[in-house]
């Protein structure tokens, strides 16, 4: 696996475990376009490393992503092509984390955000630190939960509950998100890399052939699932992308001012 050919991904060894970090700690690992499209193959990439039987992904600095970088956002209001790339990727994400046979193991190190937490969730399994946030707040910008929270969240704690998250965008702390089985396992921030070690050294050791096509078997529903709404849902945000409530809510954020929602 060629690292160099990553600009805004970071990436450790330790013996057959491979880290990939995402790295934008200034942007708190917000999602540019360079981020985006790193992410698209990334897994492609890991999941043909010759090295490497497990993989974990966590952020650089304070979070682990804040989802969209709302100046790229910005910028491609008035860019259909923007979108459509975006769009493109965003399915990339998701389908090349369901395909690669490796398990990914989330490290959840700070909030997970948006997209950020979207990808957190497709993980096979998540460790967060306590001090961690989990949210898909979407609809606060005027978005659709496209990228993957309309299928994951879902099948994670159910509908009841992820139609009350995903329609508010409200967070959930680590321990909250734990108690309703949206993620596996919250330890205290001090010991969160000791426990992912200590779990990704017993996966790398364990019988890699059987491990991986466990993950396959057990991932071909999710996928099918995956494969027959993800396009619907692309579709969707990019109808909501060019709403008036969609700008509003970014020019608000950006101006740090609560915004004015018109239905538009």
């Amino acid at each position: 696996m060629n690292f160099s050919d990553y600009q805004h991904i970071s990436f450790a060894r330790r013996g057959k475990v491979l880290e990939i970090t995402l790295n934008r700690p200034e942007q708190l690992n917000a999602f540019n376009s360079g981020l985006h499209a790193e992410m698209a193959r990334v897994f492609i990439d890991a999941n043909n490393d010759p090295e490497s039987e497990v993989i974990v992904l966590t952020g650089a600095g304070r979070a682990f992503s804040a989802g969209g970088d709302l100046e790229a956002v910005k910028a491609g209001f008035d860019d259909p092509a923007a979108f459509r790339v975006t769009a493109r990727e965003g399915k990339q994400i998701v389908f090349s984390q369901l395909d690669c046979e490796k398990p990914i193991i989330a490290k959840v190190n700070g909030p997970a955000i948006g997209l950020g937490c979207s990808i957190a969730l497709f993980c096979d399994v998540i460790f967060a630190a306590d001090t961690a946030k989990f949210a898909d707040p979407h609809v606060n910008v005027g978005l659709v939960a496209g990228d993957g929270g309309a299928i994951i969240w879902p099948q994670l704690i159910g509908y009841a509950r992820a139609k009350e998250y995903l329609l508010t965008g409200d967070a959930l702390t680590a321990t909250e998100a734990e108690r309703i089985g949206l993620i596996n396992h919250t330890v205290p921030a001090a010991e969160l890399d000791e426990r992912v070690n200590q779990f990704a050294d017993r996966l790398a050791a364990g019988a890699a052939q059987a491990i991986r096509w466990t993950k396959v078997s057990v991932n071909i529903g999710l996928k099918q699932l995956a494969h027959s709404i993800m396009d619907t849902c692309m579709s969707y945000e990019w109808l909501a992308s060019k709403s008036d409530d969609h700008r509003e809510a970014v020019n608000a954020m950006l101006a740090k001012r609560k915004p004015t929602f018109t239905g538009r």
